[in-house]
């Protein structure tokens, strides 16, 4: 009999209103197992049943799904102890009601990407599991497994990877050896000579002529009806899919007193796809449907969709028909108390997914059948409710509330936390418990020591048991393990609290600056630069100190060394808690600063120019760090070809003899290289040293003039400088110009150089440098390209990013594919391109390099100060073209 909600049942007057609820725990989940794996022995024990049966419904399956951090795991791995024999069986749960015979064998699987499991070995330990078991080949499958697997994985033996995998020391050896004994005697029987591992082919094409003409030799084998047909079909991962029939089908053999019921538990079922990738799924389903003499328990955070007529085409069996217990129930699951009914194979455990919730509500009141709350406002608590049933049931009280006043419940009367909440959640806490919770609350994730230190506390045995909590999210791969279900730290923050112990305002701001304290003494004392803790540390940091009004302390060297890397993680921060967006103090300006210089790499450099301009007129920064924006704004007026605005703030920083005077020096180095003036360029570079990152400068001097070797030997030796220095993001950088020097004068050894650089980008966010591997990529094929839509392409993403620096290099590559060619005109053509660009008096001298590439005369002097004279320029950037065009010659 479904549940009644009472409170809701007594909330209203109109009796035509139905409440439903559903209840279940651990102990009624226990009875659930129990009560499906009784009636699945029954059925597959029963006379007439076949696993050969490829059409009848099937009931071997049970799904618990629910959000993440409920136990799911917990829970199948203690049904997997429970169903391995008393020991593992929590007394509570008593003895089970099923036979002796067939024995149980449970098998867990964890489907998570983590596990790195993928559906052949999901076969692979199956069969692992039974060899264990049994210690008896299984000639059917072992057969069409072997074929596979000398198809699949030639040259790696099968016991290799097992020991290499992990699985041969969890199930032990049997396997292989079960399958060189099916394999033995199949060639035995058919008097095959030689060797039958060399020659599984010759055995499996034997063994299905011998099948299709029912030779007393194979007269066992011969009883499995598709066995020849899967040895005949390509062994590929497909056919695989279909083998578990075979594994079904001799199971089926088994005398009585060796019978064995499989008891397959998937975990983390969510991480075989998506709902618009489904390949896994498929597979995973045929291995269901396969093996009717096999029970499977599914947990996962939702529910199987399978009996979904619409999934047609996506799955291979898929309707109510085929899969009768997965149809959706009245109420989408239980999660407290009462002995489980009815025949539902989907039981919802702990929170709810978006669409259960949304499925709840539509299911927990109804009026003649049909739901009481519409399907909008349905949507809207349900996304508020961040999965919490406590929210769901509380929403449906204030909806009959609201409804007796004789409103209308809208959206906005569910905008608000619930009080209740709070009380409830913070019921049966400690004293310290209920101290640390609050304090937690103001992160977004936490370990022991910094939940312990923001809550002002002495000792962590009060964190260690507030984290196993079931409001408490527990992820291991994390950078902090633990944190808190959303709408429970939303509400411990917004709402009404009327708790005796509840917290002043002065109470919040001392546990956000002890909160502060703390991450920044976890990143100060970490061992060794570590990026990921870093970036951790601001996002949490700056938005403790923005939304608290808190000083800056350690967030202003954690902001210089996440600028002294040029990796550029993005650093999203939370929407504030109050405010309009102004920038009212240290911290909202560095957060700003920081979001401005990670967005760049996706933004126009003119957007980062204004964003910059706003946090260095807001003055809420000190000196040195408005020395940050001021460096990073002109960098931006620099690639915008606004050089008269660069070169005023990169004296200003230079001249102010901070931190990043040396980069500086730098950037007005690259600014007189950008006019042409090349020995006020060359005097600057002698000066910077590593600091301002002189040898970059001095390649990129060698570049302009042709000279691709110094230019390399400069370049290799930043990139050295870099790797000395541990600092990856200008390795990259150093890197991508080494790969344009040589895209432009060696193509063969471009392409390990440019390999090289897109290795170190990986996972850097560098657009700028992207750019100029991507245009060195382009400069390896000139003279080759079939077509210059690469180009084009290339052309207007360097737009949208605004580095007209970036633009001209492409250019030039252009010039030198058309030169190559002969292709004057088109030179010609380019030549205007670059004087466009030249306007402002950026990079003029590239013009002159696309002349003296193709051999032209420049139509009139040039003001470019070469250091060794027009002539020796020519000379070289003519020979790399000339250089080109016998490579391409020497290749027809």
């Amino acid at each position: 009999m479904a549940g009644r909600d009472l409170r809701a049942l007594f909330s209203t007057n109109d009796r035509q209103v139905e409440a439903g609820e559903a209840f279940t725990n651990r102990q009624g989940q226990w009875q659930i197992v129990q009560a499906a794996l009784g009636e699945h022995l029954a059925r597959f024990t029963a006379p007439g049943f076949t696993v050969e049966d490829l059409e009848a419904p099937r009931n071997n399956i049970l799904v618990m799904h629910g959000v993440g951090g409920i136990g799911k795991t917990t829970l199948s791995r203690t049904l997997e102890a429970a169903l391995a024999g008393s020991e593992g069986r929590p007394a509570r749960w008593g003895e089970p009601v099923w036979a002796a015979r067939p024995t149980l064998l449970p098998i867990r699987i964890d489907l998570a990407r983590s596990a790195g499991v993928d559906f052949e070995r999901v076969v692979l330990t199956l069969r692992l599991a039974l060899a264990a078991h049994l210690n008896r080949p299984l000639p059917a499958f072992d057969i069409a497994l072997r074929r596979y697997w000398e198809h699949q994985h030639p040259g790696e033996p099968l016991e290799e990877y097992l020991r290499r995998g992990g699985l041969a020391a969890k199930f032990g050896k049997a396997l292989p050896q079960q399958m060189q004994s099916a394999l033995s005697d199949v060639a035995q029987a058919l008097l095959l000579p030689g060797t039958v591992g060399s020659a599984i082919g010759a055995l499996t094409g034997a063994l299905t002529t011998a099948i299709r003409e029912r030779r007393q030799t194979v007269r066992a084998l011969a009883g499995c009806a598709r066995l020849a047909d899967l040895l005949d079909v390509e062994p590929d991962i497909d056919a695989l899919s279909y083998y578990p029939h075979l594994l079904a089908w001799e199971l089926a053999q088994l005398p009585a007193e060796q019978a064995v019921a499989p008891v397959i538990l998937l975990d983390t079922f969510e991480d075989t796809g998506t709902r618009t990738d489904r390949d896994l799924e498929r597979l995973l389903q045929r291995l269901v449907w396969l093996m009717p003499n096999a029970f499977f328990i599914v947990t996962g955070r939702g529910r199987l969709q399978w009996a979904d007529p619409a999934l047609e085409g996506q799955l291979d069996w898929t309707g109510p028909t085929a899969w009768p217990g997965l149809v959706g129930q009245a109420v989408p699951g239980p999660r407290t108390a009462g002995t489980p009914t009815g025949t539902g194979r989907q039981v919802l455990i702990g929170d709810f997914s978006l669409e259960d919730c949304s499925d709840y509500l539509a299911r927990r009141l109804t009026r003649d059948g049909q739901p009481l709350i519409d399907t909008d406002l349905r949507t809207v608590i349900a996304e508020r409710s961040h999965g919490l049933p406590l929210y769901l049931d509380l929403a449906v009280l204030r909806f009959l509330e609201l409804r007796r006043a004789g409103r209308t419940p809208a959206a906005a009367d569910f905008g608000t936390d619930f009080p209740a909440l709070l009380t409830r959640t913070l019921a049966d806490l400690t004293p310290d418990e209920r101290h640390l919770l609050r304090a937690v609350s103001l992160l977004d994730a936490f370990d022991l020591p910094v939940a312990t230190a923001a809550a002002g506390l002495s000792h962590l045995s009060a964190a260690a048991r507030l984290v196993e909590r079931p409001f408490v999210r527990h992820d291991p791969f994390a950078l902090w393990p633990y944190h808190l279900h959303a709408l429970i730290r939303s509400t411990l923050r917004t709402a009404d609290d009327a708790t005796d112990d509840r917290w002043t305002d002065t109470d919040w701001q001392r546990a956000a600056a002890r909160a502060l304290a703390a991450l920044g003494a976890q990143w100060q004392t970490s061992s060794g630069p570590d990026r990921r803790l870093l970036v951790g540390c601001l996002r949490q940091g700056l938005a403790l100190a923005r939304d608290h009004q808190l000083g800056l302390g350690w967030l202003t060297d954690a902001a210089w060394a996440y600028t002294d890397d040029y990796v550029w993680e993005p650093l999203p921060l939370p929407a504030r808690e109050r405010g309009d967006g102004e920038l009212a103090t240290a911290a909202d300006a560095l957060a700003e600063l920081l979001a401005a210089l990670a967005r760049r790499q996706h933004e126009h450099r003119s957007v980062t120019a204004s964003r910059l301009t706003r946090v260095i007129e807001s003055g809420r920064l000190p000196t040195e760090l408005t020395d940050m924006a001021l460096y990073y704004r002109a960098k931006a007026h620099r690639d915008l070809g606004q050089n008269d605005a660069s070169r005023d703030g990169m004296r200003q920083v230079a001249g102010g003899g901070g931190r990043l005077a040396p980069a500086a020096a730098r950037g007005l180095a690259h600014l007189a290289r950008a006019t042409g003036d090349f020995p006020a360029a060359l005097s600057t570079a002698a000066t910077l040293g590593w600091p301002g990152r002189g040898n970059r400068v001095l390649g990129d001097i060698h570049f302009a003039h042709g000279d691709m070797t110094q230019a390399a030997t400069a370049f290799i030796a930043a990139r050295t400088e870099a790797e000395q220095h541990g600092n990856i993001g200008e390795q990259a950088i150093a890197q991508a110009h080494l790969a344009l020097a040589y895209a432009f004068t060696d193509p063969d050894q471009a392409d390990d150089e440019i390999a090289l650089a897109e290795q170190l980008l990986a996972g850097l966010d560098q657009r700028a440098t992207a750019l100029t591997v991507k245009v060195a990529a382009l400069a390896r094929e000139a003279g080759a390209l079939a077509d210059l839509d690469g180009a084009r392409a290339l052309r207007a993403e360097i737009g949208a990013a605004g580095i007209t620096s970036a633009e001209a290099v492409l250019e030039l590559a252009i010039a030198l594919h058309h030169a190559v060619l002969g292709e004057h005109d088109k030179v010609r053509t380019v030549i205007d391109r670059l004087h466009a660009l030249a306007e402002r008096g950026d990079h003029a001298y590239y013009a002159d390099i696309a002349h003296y590439m193709a051999g032209l005369p420049l139509p009139a002097p040039s003001p470019t100060t070469w250091l060794d004279g027009p002539d020796a320029v020519r000379t070289r950037w003519r020979q790399l073209v000339e250089g080109r065009q016998a490579r391409i010659s020497g290749h027809r």
